[in-house]
């Protein structure tokens, strides 16, 4: 039986103003430090472990990871930081107001920019300093795989390689994984493992500050999740 946890990221500052973050780099609040710090207190006590964990390239949820292992005395396990675990890119709405749009655009399209599988957020274009080429940390990575703008649909197929080819094999190397993460890319994750339909997704919160717990199978199909 493996183990497989999933976290979101604790309150940023864009989260705390109600803003569209994306691929932002937007630090915790302290708030959000208390939240990471509660998760792995909780996890602590719950008797769980892990050998490895993963994060994304955003330091929301690195310090989410740094004050959460070191909660449970794991600061020494190897963490893996990938791009493809970055949160679903928001497009030209990154840094607006949710609210605001919501009174331009009317509350149904934000909803749907925010939580449509399919639906696109309005484009960047490559030369908006918010485009991801301008940043060094993805220099390596081809242009063309470089989002100026995501649906879910989008983020899933981003990360799917991440999934396939360093979390599964970690899963089945190391049994006790952590992967701390994004609400979107959480709950793409969460739509491969639960086969959860286009449709149903939409419903589907990850709220911070719980930790999403599965038992897998050796197929690394869900046995028991809390």
């Amino acid at each position: 039986m493996y183990q497989l946890v999933l976290v979101r990221h604790g309150q940023s500052v864009w989260n705390r103003d109600h803003l569209f973050a994306g691929w932002t780099d937007v630090d915790l609040t302290a708030k959000g430090a208390g939240e990471a710090r509660a998760v792995g207190k909780l996890l602590k006590q719950q008797g769980l472990t892990f050998n490895i964990a993963f994060t994304s390239l955003l330091k929301r949820a690195i310090r989410t990871s740094w004050i959460l292992l070191d909660e449970m005395d794991l600061l020494w396990i190897p963490v893996i930081r990938d791009w493809r675990l970055n949160e679903r890119h928001y497009g030209a709405l990154q840094g607006l107001n949710k609210a605001r749009l919501a009174e331009e655009y009317g509350e149904k399209q934000v909803k749907n920019w925010r939580r449509g599988f399919d639906v696109r957020p309005p484009a960047l274009t490559e030369n908006d300093p918010r485009f991801p080429g301008h940043d060094r940390r993805y220099r390596d990575i081809p242009r063309q795989q470089l989002p100026t703008g995501e649906s879910l649909r989008d983020t899933v197929e981003r990360l799917l390689p991440a999934w396939n080819n360093l979390i599964m094999p970690a899963i089945r190397r190391e049994q006790q994984v952590l992967i701390v993460a994004h609400e979107n890319s959480l709950r793409a994750l969460v739509k491969v493992l639960e086969e959860i339909s286009d449709t149903d997704i939409s419903d589907l919160d990850i709220p911070r500050g719980i930790p999403r717990i599965y038992e897998l199978d050796r197929s690394l199909k869900v046995v028991r999740k809390s």
